[in-house]
């Protein structure tokens, strides 16, 4: 299976790959345009601020190739809030699959909140044979809220869209590949789609 990792500067790139090796696969790291169209699974990771993030997008051309993808895309962290509508870190523009604007968590709560957390709510094959309530590994300060297109849910704050779904797009806020045996599990079953 040809998987391919976005490579455009913004990534936890080593700890997804390590991931994926442990599962049984090798992964390709790639910010071409065809080599990212002819894999059977791509992963859009992101560490980092939005707007420099998507500034890398938009000079290698990448903001245009993402969402016209057909092959399962997972988006992972900064990567899944990049895939909506636009977000309220540096005031961005987002790639607009996922239909939700990024907000920033309130003063209420100590930001970026970083742990673990449970995700519950749990729909989609992203989640096959994996518990409500399992605790998963996140860092951030921004969150999509519930929308229609949520398919786990957490609570920091307020209840907000651990991970998205529309058609062959899914994304986590959390780190499947820091979350251990179940997130790798995930991983898995995003391999499995």
């Amino acid at each position: 299976m040809k998987i391919v990792i976005i490579n455009y500067g913004a990534g936890n790139i080593q700890s997804i790959m390590f991931a994926i090796e442990r599962l049984g696969f090798k992964a390709v790291l790639s910010n071409d345009p065809e080599e990212i169209k002819s894999a059977e699974k791509v992963i859009f990771p992101g560490v980092g601020e939005a707007s420099s993030a998507m500034t890398k997008l938009r000079e290698s051309g990448l903001d245009s190739l993402i969402p016209e993808l057909k092959q399962p895309v997972l988006g992972i962290c900064l990567g899944m809030q990049l895939m909506c509508n636009k977000t309220e870190e540096g005031n961005t523009e987002g790639l607009g699959i996922f239909d939700v604007d990024v907000l920033k968590f309130s003063n209420k709560v100590k930001a970026p909140q970083m742990g673990w957390n449970q995700i519950y709510d749990l729909k989609s094959d992203l989640f096959k044979d994996i518990s409500e309530n399992e605790f998963m590994y996140l860092v951030h300060s921004f969150y999509a809220p519930n929308c229609e297109e949520s398919i786990a849910t957490t609570n920091y704050d307020v209840e907000y869209a651990s991970a998205l779904q529309k058609d062959n797009f899914y994304g986590t806020q959390f780190h499947p590949e820091k979350s251990g045996d179940v997130g790798e599990k995930i991983l898995g079953n995003f391999l499995k789609i």
